[in-house]
């Protein structure tokens, strides 16, 4: 699962370890185990948890590349981010709500056209 993997490499690139994200969020090691390994699917009240101990805005669990990984320096919310706060920060959470529910493959599909917009290679048929 993609969330997974990126929390995990999120977590690694801050050289953060699963206790110390039990420690800053209250979760035990092994349910963070579980996310990490994709066993489980956390509430998007968890992702927030996870998000504020990696010192990260929520967005960046699920928007990015390898290219877009944090540095090891801390990254802070910027107040210009549109899912930080007020409207973006609840349209991103129906986003996420939605995601969470669809199934792998839908969510490739669904990142593979969202890309092809971002690059500009789509085109509209007449």
């Amino acid at each position: 699962m993609y969330l997974a993997g990126r929390l995990r490499e999120l977590r690694e690139c801050k050289n953060l370890s699963q206790g110390d994200i039990e420690k800053r969020t209250g979760l035990l090691r092994c349910y963070i185990s579980r996310v990490e390994n994709g066993h489980t699917v956390p509430a998007l009240e968890t992702l927030e948890k996870f998000a504020r101990a990696l010192e990260v805005p929520l967005y960046q669990l699920f928007y990015g590349t390898e290219e877009s990984l944090p540095t090891k320096q801390r990254i802070s919310v910027r107040e210009k981010d549109w899912a930080s706060q007020g409207k973006g920060l609840r349209i991103f959470a129906k986003i996420c709500n939605a995601l969470g529910r669809m199934s792998e493959k839908d969510r490739q599909i669904l990142l593979a056209i969202a890309a092809q917009f971002r690059n500009g290679n789509h085109t509209r048929k007449s």
